[in-house]
C-alpha cells in the first residue's frame, strides 16, 4: 500500500482556508485523433455517498492531456470494480485499449483507494495499487492515481498532481480588484495567495514550488516580490526605478533572472537570492526582457527588438555568447523552455494574430500548435505535454491549454473575471 503523500498540500490548505476560492472550469475545445481507447469504470463503494467522483476526475485528467479518449459511462455493459470480474471481451467488443477499476472503501477519517489498470487486448493487469487519502483529499488522490496510469501506459511522468498560478482582474476603470491565485492543474481547489487593486504580474514558480516571483504595483510602481506560498511570507526583492519584470528562477532556486531598467533601457540581469547581488548579462539600447532559463541552467532565453523587432535570443552563462533562434516571422516573444530543453514554445505572430507556436532547436523549424487570435503568456507543464496560456473568449480573458504537438486543447474560464498570466508548477514531490 502507497501512502499519498499531502504534506505540502494540506499545509497550504490550512494557510488560505479562509480565503476566496475561484475555481476555473473545463471546456474541452479539440480532441486529438490520435487519442487512444480508454474506459474508467465507475470506482465501487460501500454504499456511501463520495464528495468526488474519483473515476471521473482520472477520465477527466486522462482527456484533458489529448493522449486518450475516455469511454461514455452510458456506453458501459457493464461495471466490474476488480480485475476478477473483468470480461475482456466485452470490452474489446467497443474497441477499449485500457481499462481501470476500483473501489473506494472508509479508512478511519480517510479514504482507501484500490484501483487497477488492464491491457484490454493483453488480457493481462498492468498495474495496480492502493491509495490512502484522507476525507478532503479525494481530487489529490485520484490525481495520484491518474499520473500512475499516464506513466504506465505512455512512459511519461504524469502532471495531474501539479498546480498552476494566475491572475484574476476584475470591476471597470478606476474600480479595479486584482488577485493572484494558486489551483490544482484542472482547475480546482483555487486558493488566493495575494489580493490588489494594483496590477499583479508574471507569477513564477521556485524550483521546488514552495515559492512564487511575481511583480506588483502596490507601492505604485512596479516591484519583484518573492512570497513563501506555505506561510505567506513574503519579500520585496526590487524596488528600482523604472521597470522591474519578468521574474524567473534558475533550476537551482539560487537565482531569479529579470528585466530592469535602472540603468536604462531593460536589460536582463541575474539576481542572487541569498546575497541580493546582482549581474547584468545584457548591454546594449534596445530592449531586452522576458528571460527563461534552460532546464541546464547553462542559458537564459530572452526577448529581444535589437534585430528591428520582438525575436527570441539565448545568452550563454559563462562565455556570455549570445545567438538569436527565431527567424520566422516579425515577432516572437516570451520564450519558454520544453522540459527537455530540444524546444521552445514562444508567442508568434502571423496572419491568423498571436498564436503560440512551438519551434525545434535542432532544426530551427516553428510550428504554430494554437488557433485563436489574442494567445499569450505561455507556460509549459513539467512533463512537457502541454502548454498553458491566456487567450480571449468572447470579451473576457479566459486560459487556454495545449498539447504540445497540437492536436488537443481546452479552455479553463472564470466566474471571477479575466483570468491571465498562467504559470504551471514544477513536480511536487
Amino acid at each position: 500500500m502507497k501512502v499519498l503523500m499531502t504534506t505540502w498540500l494540506s499545509g497550504m490548505l490550512l494557510v488560505f482556508s479562509t480565503l476566496t476560492q475561484a475555481n476555473l472550469t473545463i471546456e474541452i475545445t479539440r480532441g486529438s485523433d490520435r487519442a487512444t481507447p480508454i474506459a474508467v469504470v465507475p470506482f465501487a463503494t460501500d454504499g456511501e455517498s463520495l464528495s468526488e467522483d474519483v473515476a471521473q476526475i482520472i477520465s477527466d485528467n486522462l482527456q484533458r492531456s489529448g493522449y486518450f479518449e475516455p469511454l461514455d459511462r452510458q456506453s458501459m455493459y457493464d461495471r466490474p470494480s476488480s480485475s476478477d470480474d473483468v470480461q475482456f471481451g466485452q470490452w474489446r467488443a467497443l474497441d477499449v485499449r485500457y481499462l481501470v477499476v476500483g473501489h473506494v472503501s472508509r479508512e478511519g477519517s480517510g479514504y482507501r483507494i484500490r484501483y487497477e489498470l488492464m491491457d484490454v487486448s493483453g488480457t493481462r493487469r498492468m498495474l495496480g495499487e492502493s491509495v490512502t487519502a484522507s476525507g478532503n483529499e479525494l481530487r489529490g488522490g485520484a490525481h495520484y492515481i491518474s499520473d500512475q496510469i499516464f506513466e504506465s501506459i505512455t512512459g511519461i511522468r504524469g502532471a495531474f498532481a501539479t498546480r498552476i498560478a494566475y491572475v484574476t482582474a476584475r470591476g471597470v476603470g478606476n474600480d479595479m480588484q486584482f488577485a493572484l491565485y494558486v489551483a490544482d492543474a484542472d482547475g480546482h481547489n483555487s486558493q488566493e495567495v495575494l489580493s490588489s487593486r494594483e496590477p499583479i504580474l508574471s507569477p513564477a514558480w521556485s524550483p521546488d514550488g514552495r515559492k512564487l516571483a511575481y511583480v506588483s504595483f502596490e507601492t505604485e510602481r512596479p516591484a519583484i516580490y518573492i512570497q513563501e506560498l506555505a506561510t505567506g511570507q513574503r519579500v520585496r526583492a526590487t524596488s528600482f526605478e523604472g521597470i522591474n519584470g519578468a521574474p524567473a528562477w534558475s533550476p537551482d532556486g539560487r537565482k531569479l533572472a529579470m528585466a530592469l531598467s535602472k540603468d536604462g533601457q531593460p536589460e536582463i540581469y541575474i539576481m542572487d537570492v541569498v546575497s541580493r547581488n546582482f549581474e547584468r548579462i545584457t548591454n546594449n539600447s534596445n530592449i531586452d526582457t522576458e528571460p527563461s532559463w534552460s532546464p541546464d541552467g547553462r542559458s537564459i532565453l530572452f526577448t529581444s527588438d535589437r534585430s528591428g523587432g520582438p525575436q527570441l535570443y539565448r545568452y550563454t552563462v559563462g562565455s556570455g555568447e549570445t545567438d538569436r533562434l527565431t527567424f520566422t516571422g516579425n515577432y516572437n516573444a516570451r520564450g519558454r523552455f520544453a522540459p527537455d530543453g530540444e524546444s521552445i514554445f514562444l508567442v508568434h505572430r502571423s496572419n491568423n494574430g498571436y498564436q503560440i507556436a512551438r519551434q525545434d532547436l535542432g532544426s530551427g523549424r516553428l510550428v504554430v500548435i494554437s488557433e485563436s487570435r489574442w494567445d499569450e503568456s505561455p507556460s509549459v507543464a513539467p512533463n512537457g505535454t502541454m502548454v498553458i496560456f491566456a487567450t480571449q473568449q468572447g470579451n473576457s480573458g479566459v486560459l487556454g491549454a495545449v498539447s504540445a504537438d497540437g492536436r488537443a486543447s481546452y479552455r479553463l474560464p472564470s466566474a471571477q473575471g479575466d483570468v491571465r498570466e498562467p504559470a504551471w508548477s514544477p513536480f511536487l514531490n
